[in-house]
């Protein structure tokens, strides 16, 4: 089939998944750009490019789909690898920051004990040490 044979839904479908993909990409890059922290960082593109890819796949799936010149499994296996990698590198990377920053650890469960930083830690959670101008250190 020619393209002048696509009906008009067709390619609104088209248009509006890449459309959408495109938006869910951009505001996957402004994330990480504009967030100010690692955690946050890391959240804004696996949430927002995930759904990025996953809207050009679609509607990469539904042009070809119609046109009948090929199946679609190319598309819906990149989309399955996609859906599947983001998340578990994203739990990986988080997994690893938490290692090197050890304050920003959740409490373990059925502890009541509050946890100390170890030696030499002061600095990751960015609070000066008490100088002559802390109220609290003339006590």
């Amino acid at each position: 089939m020619a393209n002048a044979d696509m009906p008009f839904w067709i390619e609104l479908v088209i248009s509006l998944l890449l459309i959408a993909g495109g938006a869910f990409a951009l505001v996957g890059a402004i994330g990480l750009v504009r967030l100010r922290d690692f955690y946050m960082r890391l959240h804004a593109p696996t949430k927002a490019s995930t759904l990025g890819v996953g809207g050009a796949l679609l509607a990469s799936m539904v042009f070809f789909g119609w046109q009948g010149e090929r199946l679609v499994i190319h598309e819906l296996l990149i989309t399955l690898f996609v859906f599947m990698t983001a998340p578990i590198s994203a739990h990986l990377l988080m997994k690893s920051a938490l290692e090197l920053e050890p304050l920003r650890r959740p409490d373990q469960p059925g502890s009541d004990e509050p946890r100390l930083p170890p030696y030499g830690i002061d600095t990751a959670i960015n609070v000066p040490p008490p100088g002559p101008t802390d109220p609290d250190a003339r006590r």
